[in-house]
């Protein structure tokens, strides 16, 4: 009888080393197939950021060109004051005589 414990005491051992030993690797199974997530997670969210970076790059480029243009623009544009004066004093001297008709706004 003392021998018959003997053998299920070793037995009921070596079952529990079985049985840490699985429980430890599906632990570590688990960890690796989070680590595995996070690495497809962080390759998506850095791809993004490259095509976030690339359309950034690109924005400041057509800005610039658009402040160039725009100041090209400015440069040429000539001022119209003296031409509404120029057309006051048209005014005043041909429109205004009687038998003409008034100019409409």
């Amino acid at each position: 009888m003392k021998l018959w414990k003997v053998i299920l005491g070793i037995v009921a051992f070596i079952g529990g080393i079985f049985a840490v030993s699985t429980s430890k690797k599906a632990d570590k199974k688990e960890f690796d197939k989070k680590i595995k997530e996070n690495k497809a997670e962080t390759k998506k969210v850095q791809e993004a950021t490259k095509k976030v970076e690339a359309e950034k790059k690109e924005t400041k480029k057509q800005i610039t060109e658009a402040k160039k243009k725009t100041a090209t623009t400015k440069k040429q544009v000539k001022s119209t004051t003296s031409a509404k004066k120029t057309a006051e004093n048209f005014e005043k001297k041909y429109r205004k005589k009687p038998g003409r008709p008034k100019k409409n706004a």
